[in-house]
């Protein structure tokens, strides 16, 4: 079964791309492009996903304003 996440993408003051997984509380990365920040954040999904077993993960992403 393929689990579908929607991320936050910021870009920091020190020129680092920052990814946050909404609905997984903690589960960030960053890194210096975005090729590189979608792969780590796949990887940091995949480690989060196999220490939080039987966690039922109910988050409804409404949207992003700015």
């Amino acid at each position: 079964m393929i689990k579908e996440f929607n991320i936050i993408i910021e870009e920091g003051e020190d020129g680092y791309l920052i990814s946050e997984v909404v609905g997984l509380p903690g589960c960030h990365t960053q890194a210096k492009n975005l090729d590189e920040l979608v792969k780590r954040t796949k990887e940091a999904i995949s480690l989060y996903l196999k220490c939080e077993k039987g966690l039922k993960i109910k988050d409804s992403f409404i949207g992003v304003q700015n």
